[in-house]
């Protein structure tokens, strides 16, 4: 992650100026206890399997990434001057932390892990990712999704 100082002036200001939404302790929705949750990761990293079309600057669409993937199937297609790979390559649950959703499912802590999980490329106008993302939440639905993880990159 790249900090402000790093940033040429004019775009650390445009970030820094960005208006943070204020949350309240009340959480947004109600459900299951966190030992029975279905949890699936949503990421904006332009994640690809190996062999699958990359994200392409200002795609709206996203990939599909299956549970049984390998980190070595997985790859980072995300393309950004301010972004580092090197924590990605280093440790894909960096981004992608699939092995800590299944060692929390293993010990109890979740309920289970997501049969599919998903990849937008992130700095995309959300006017673009809308449609797309009412797909991947009728899927996520389908798949009895109580709680996603989302790994903003």
């Amino acid at each position: 992650m790249v900090r402000l100082t790093d940033l040429p002036p004019a775009q650390a200001k445009r970030y820094a100026e960005l208006e943070c939404p204020n949350f309240e302790t009340t959480p947004w929705a109600t459900g299951p206890a966190l030992a029975q949750r279905r949890v699936a990761i949503v990421a904006s990293a332009g994640l690809v399997v190996r062999g699958e079309k990359p994200f392409r600057g200002g795609d709206g669409d996203f990939r599909a990434i299956p549970s049984t993937i390998r980190s070595d199937q997985l790859l980072f297609s995300h393309i950004s001057i301010n972004l580092d790979r090197t924590g990605f390559q280093e440790d894909w649950n960096v981004v992608f932390p699939l092995d800590r959703l299944n060692e929390l499912a293993a010990d109890g802590t979740i309920g289970s892990v997501a049969a599919t999980h998903y990849s937008f490329m992130g700095a995309t106008d959300p006017k673009l990712m809308a449609e797309h993302a009412r797909t991947v939440a009728g899927r996520l639905k389908q798949d009895r999704i109580d709680a996603v993880l989302l790994s903003p990159v």
